[in-house]
C-alpha cells in the first residue's frame, strides 16, 4: 500500500517541541498530520477504581475492529491533512474529529483493503471536537464499530487505539484508562470539553479521530489530543467519551448540526462552586428567577460541585426537558424550575451555559 512522504509530518513534530519548549508550558497538541495546535489542560479529580471484567486479547480486539477504521485526508486551501476515524453504521457514516474536517475542501477515506471513497461532511461541533462525514461505498465495504458507554470505565481498564499515526493505517497501541473526567479545551473554537479519557496508549499526529477501543473492543473513545513536550507521544493522550459521541453524532446525522442545553447563565470561573456570575435576559435562566450570585448546589438532585458537574449534567439533558435546579441563595436552599433551550454553541468571551 503506498505511503505519503514524512517530511511535513516531522515538520509538524519539530513546530510542537518548539512550541511546548518555551515559558515551562505543558503542550497539548492536535494529532492530524499537517495540522498541529499547542493547547492547555485542567485536570480535575478522576476514579480510583479498575473494573475487573475479563478482557480479550489486543489481537482479538483488533481483528474485531480493524476492518472498520479508517484513514481520513482532507484537503484545504493551504495544503492537506490526514486524521482517522471509524464507521458508525451501515449507512456509510463515519466519526471523526471537527479538528481532522475542519476548513476541508475535498475529503477522502481509504479503509483497511486500500480502497478509497469520496466523502462529504454531513455535520460538525467544534464545542466537542466530533464530526461525522460520509461516504457512499458498497456494503460489503462498511463494518460498523460498536459504540460503548464510557460512563462504565474505571482507572486502570485496558484500552487499545486504532489509526493511522504518521499516515501508517492500522497502528494499534494498547494502555490503560489513567484517568477519568479530565477537561481539556476544543481546538477550533476554544470551548470546553469535560469527561474526557485519559490513556497512556501511544497516539500520535494521524491518530486524530480514531477509536480508543475497550477490553470488548467497542468504541469508548475518539482520540483527540495528546500531553506532549517533545511533539510525540509522551504517555499521556486524551479521548472524547462515547457517550458525548452517541448524543453529538446522533443529532449530527438527524439534522446537520448538534444543540445544547442552554440556560442562559455565566458561571464564575473557580474549581470549588459553581457561583451564578451573570443571568442573561429572555433565557430559560431569567424565565425561572435564577440571580447572579446564586450557587448551584443541585441538578435534578444530583450534587454540584464545580463549573464542570453543571455542563456535564446538562451536556446530557435534552433540549427542552425540564431540570430542576437547587441554589443557595441568602443562606437558603431554592429549587428552581428550568427547560433548557438547544442551541448550536457559539463561542463568545464570558460564555454561556
Amino acid at each position: 500500500m503506498p505511503r505519503r512522504p514524512s517530511t511535513p509530518l516531522l515538520a509538524s513534530l519539530v513546530a510542537v517541541a518548539c512550541l511546548g519548549a518555551g515559558g515551562g508550558a505543558v503542550a497539548y497538541a492536535t494529532l492530524s498530520s499537517g495540522n498541529t495546535v499547542v493547547k492547555q489542560v485542567t485536570v480535575h479529580q478522576s476514579e480510583p477504581v479498575a473494573s475487573t471484567a475479563s478482557n480479550l486479547s489486543v489481537n482479538a480486539i483488533y481483528r474485531r475492529a480493524y476492518r472498520g477504521v479508517v484513514e481520513i485526508t482532507v484537503r484545504t486551501g493551504s495544503g492537506s491533512a490526514e486524521g482517522s476515524g471509524f464507521v458508525y453504521d451501515s449507512d456509510g457514516h463515519i466519526v471523526t474529529n471537527d479538528h481532522v474536517v475542519n476548513g476541508a475542501q475535498t475529503i477522502s477515506v481509504q479503509f483497511w483493503n486500500g480502497k478509497t471513497y469520496d466523502a462529504t461532511l454531513v455535520g460538525s461541533d467544534s464545542s466537542t471536537d466530533l464530526a461525522v462525514i460520509k461516504v457512499d461505498a458498497p456494503s460489503s465495504q462498511l463494518y460498523p464499530v460498536s459504540l460503548g458507554r464510557s460512563a462504565d470505565l474505571q482507572v486502570g481498564d485496558s484500552v487499545v487505539a486504532i489509526g493511522s499515526p504518521f499516515g501508517l493505517q492500522e497502528t494499534v497501541t494498547s494502555g490503560i484508562v489513567s484517568a477519568l473526567h479530565r477537561s481539556i479545551d476544543s481546538l477550533n473554537q476554544n470551548f470546553r470539553i469535560i469527561d474526557a479519557i485519559q490513556t497512556d496508549a501511544a497516539i500520535n499526529h494521524g491518530n486524530s479521530g480514531g477509536p480508543l477501543l475497550d477490553a470488548n473492543g467497542s468504541v469508548i473513545g475518539v482520540n483527540a489530543q495528546i500531553r506532549s513536550d517533545s511533539g510525540g507521544s509522551d504517555g499521556i493522550g486524551f479521548a472524547i467519551p462515547s457517550d458525548t459521541v452517541r448524543t453529538i453524532a446522533g443529532q449530527l446525522i438527524s439534522t446537520g448540526q448538534a444543540k445544547h442545553a442552554y440556560l442562559g447563565i455565566a458561571l464564575a470561573n473557580s474549581s470549588t462552586q459553581a457561583r451564578v456570575a451573570q443571568v442573561n435576559p429572555g433565557t430559560p435562566a431569567a424565565s425561572a428567577g435564577l440571580k447572579a450570585g446564586d450557587v448551584i448546589v443541585k441538578l435534578n438532585g444530583h450534587a454540584v460541585d464545580d463549573v464542570s458537574d453543571v455542563r456535564r449534567t446538562l451536556g446530557e439533558t435534552p433540549s427542552g426537558a425540564e431540570v430542576t435546579v437547587t441554589v443557595q441563595r441568602d443562606g437558603h436552599p431554592l429549587d428552581l424550575k428550568v427547560s433548557p433551550r438547544g442551541e448550536k454553541r457559539v463561542h463568545v468571551p464570558g460564555a454561556t451555559t
